[in-house]
């Protein structure tokens, strides 16, 4: 088996050399890196409140991964998981939240976003030393502990139960697009005009330029390598989530084994897709319609995209093909590697 232990951030941003010089030199930068998550994390903010701003970033991001995150033993969702079955569990706003929302979208999508997932997944355990293909019995019997509908909350008491014993439920297919959108009211508490945030390919634009135009952001080429982008985005003010089968894979007797799975079938989704590219107001709405609309397939993930407003999208298919969502045009996106061209939307 061929390995590949490959963390790509799905969404670069364009010529930021270009935007850095043409900066007031009065202007303060703040910029962090750092590695929580289990991603790398960039922030940049622009002003004289950015260090201080960038300060509470990185503890909100902080309290949100002890929330969330399946790697931190005492963790709300660890709780939830070892408690399938037996009882709710209060959890805080956040997970509540997070957890709601991931609902609202697996309805949305048909379930082609199922946090419930996570049993599943660890079976095929992509991106780690135990990743493998998994025997098509063992995924027939994973599956049947997969359905959000068996996530039950109480807003009074603020609790989720998982109905069943054999459950466990995953929010990293969400809970960063969450965070961006923390760290967007963190900005605006601080009166930061400008700032980029990049939690491992979960992009939020905050401002434009310093002479108010948009930003240039490069969408990663799927089949290209890491820094390689297939076309130029402009945004101010949104957030650019992209999922692809490039992020997260392994390669067994020739064939890729990425880490979207098809709630459906139980292995990675198969329909043509090879990257989605979601442009959004809310972060969470881009995670989680990035990972769903890539399940979808163009025609049905195209056809949600439109149905909600303020939302656009581009799809990536294995053939080439670009499709872009009624507010994708011209004024806005543009096609730079020569290999790739438009199927419509255009």
């Amino acid at each position: 088996m061929k390995k590949f232990r490959v963390v790509l951030s799905s969404v670069l941003i364009l010529m930021i050399s270009l935007m850095l010089a043409s900066c007031d030199k009065k202007e303060q930068v703040y910029s962090k890196d750092v590695f929580m998550m289990g991603t790398v994390i960039n922030l940049k903010y622009y002003g004289k409140n950015g260090e201080k701003a960038i300060e509470e970033s990185i503890n909100r991001i902080s309290e949100i991964e002890k929330e969330m995150s399946l790697n931190i033993e005492d963790s709300e969702i660890c709780d939830v998981n070892e408690n399938a079955g037996v009882k709710p569990i209060k959890v805080s706003d956040d997970v509540f939240k997070v957890v709601e929302k991931s609902l609202y979208y697996g309805e949305l999508s048909g379930g082609a976003l199922d946090i419930s997932i996570r049993p599943v997944d660890a079976l095929w355990s992509i991106g780690s030393d135990n990743e493998r293909v998994p025997e098509n019995k063992e995924i027939k019997k994973a599956l049947q502990s997969v359905d959000y509908k068996n996530i039950e909350l109480d807003s009074d008491n603020n609790t989720v139960f998982l109905k069943n014993k054999s459950m466990a439920i995953d929010l990293g297919s969400i809970a960063k697009g969450y965070t961006a959108d923390e760290l967007v009211n963190i900005l605006k508490k601080y009166y930061v005009d400008r700032a980029f945030i990049n939690l491992g390919g979960n992009l939020y634009v905050h401002g434009g330029k310093e002479n108010n135009q948009p930003l240039n952001i490069g969408i990663q080429d799927p089949k290209g390598e890491k820094g390689e982008y297939f076309g130029v985005l402009k945004v101010e003010d949104k957030s650019v989530v992209t999922s692809g089968n490039y992020e997260r894979y392994f390669i067994k007797d020739g064939k890729r084994y990425h880490h979207i799975m098809d709630p459906k079938t139980g292995y990675p989704s198969e329909n043509g897709l090879i990257s989605t590219t979601i442009i959004s107001d809310k972060s969470i709405d881009g995670d989680a319609l990035s990972t769903s609309t890539y399940v979808l397939g163009v025609e049905k993930g195209m056809e949600l995209i439109n149905s909600i407003e303020d939302v656009d999208a581009i799809f990536v298919t294995d053939d080439n093909k670009v499709y872009t969502s009624k507010g994708i045009n011209e004024s806005n996106f543009d096609i730079t590697n020569k290999e790739y061209t438009y199927e419509k939307g255009r």
